[in-house]
């Protein structure tokens, strides 16, 4: 069942093209009595998605989290979203569901969350096939929660406990229930799918009972290594700062934690990404093949970092076809 529409996120609207000057024009309406957050201006067209929060009281781990002045989280004119004081799931249904779920986490080098670009856009592109789409809207390290780099993961791990727990509601199956992460939202899916016997929080209700571990994982030009020269990332820099412990390189490096249990891994990257260069996904490659994991991986020439679903007509453009393809030889889309 659909959450009511003043139920959804302030400025959710511009990841569709709509600007926030509208929003402030229509102004939003008094929020009801029985409701904890501010409600959104009717008109904006974001609200006919369903918003599902991750917990059902306060984050694991504390800290007073960042002021989103009541909402959410706020979202900037190009589907930007900063200050999440709210982990939440964002539905996207398809016409025809197949029984597939995909959680995909954008990126952002863990400082915003691109939402308008690796969002909703690759949202549409799965919904296209059946695939039920849940974007993650997760906390951000540096906003002031108490479980710092561990925040994100935590809100991974839920979110895909929350998927299978749901599963009947939304017509899913919950061993068809896969990740797929940009960037920052790369390096965190695939420390969901690599860490997947590590419980990073204490249960709160019925719903953790369900496994974290994802039938598959799709990383898209993905932070993998903090292992130095490859460490030069804005993701580093945010979780770990620049005195990397031993402990943390491993932590928070996904190759150097991959081991049989880890799930199928689908790698996407452009030879010439000067953010995360291509030694990332390079080394996932060695680490999963050395653990005999299914694994592909596809390196275009050019593309840089952030292409999203590549430009059209570019070769870069061809991943969204090659991991449906991908998920189709690993039983993941059943009719």
């Amino acid at each position: 069942m659909r959450l009511d529409r003043r139920l959804l996120l302030a400025g959710f609207g511009t990841a569709f093209g709509l600007r926030s000057a509208r929003a402030a024009s229509d102004g939003p309406p008094e929020p009801a009595s029985h409701e904890s957050i501010r409600a959104l201006p009717r008109s904006l067209p974001g609200a006919d998605l369903q918003v599902i929060d991750l917990w059902p009281g306060e984050a694991p781990g504390g800290g007073s989290g960042p002021d989103a002045d009541g909402y959410r989280y706020v979202e900037g004119v190009v589907g930007d979203i900063t200050r999440v004081a709210r982990p939440c799931l964002l539905v996207m249904r398809p016409a025809n569901a197949n029984g597939a779920a995909m959680i995909v986490a954008a990126g952002g080098g863990y400082e915003f969350i691109a939402l308008g670009n690796e969002g909703v856009p690759v949202g549409r592109v799965l919904n296209a096939a059946g695939i039920t789409v849940f974007l993650l809207v997760y906390r951000l390290p540096a906003e002031g929660w108490g479980s710092g780099p561990d925040a994100p993961r935590q809100d991974a791990q839920r979110a895909v406990r929350l998927v299978r727990a749901r599963g009947t509601e939304f017509g899913i199956d919950p061993a068809r229930v896969g990740v797929l992460g940009f960037s920052a939202g790369g390096h965190l899916m695939g420390e969901t799918a690599v860490g997947s016997a590590l419980d990073l929080y204490a249960a709160v209700d019925s719903v953790d009972a369900q496994p974290v571990r994802p039938a598959l994982a799709g990383l898209i030009y993905p932070v993998i290594t903090m292992r130095k020269p490859f460490d030069r990332t804005h993701t580093r820099r945010i979780l770990v700062g620049d005195d990397v412990t031993p402990a943390e390189m491993k932590t928070y490096s996904v190759d150097l934690q991959v081991g049989p249990d880890t799930p199928p891994t689908f790698l996407a990257q452009a030879i010439d990404d000067p953010v995360a260069v291509a030694d990332h996904p390079l080394l996932m490659f060695s680490a999963l093949r050395k653990a005999r994991v299914p694994a592909e991986l596809h390196l275009f020439e050019r593309g840089g970092h952030g292409f999203g679903l590549g430009a059209p007509g570019t070769p870069a453009a061809a991943w969204p076809g090659l991991f449906l393809a991908w998920i189709r030889l690993h039983g993941f889309q059943r009719r």
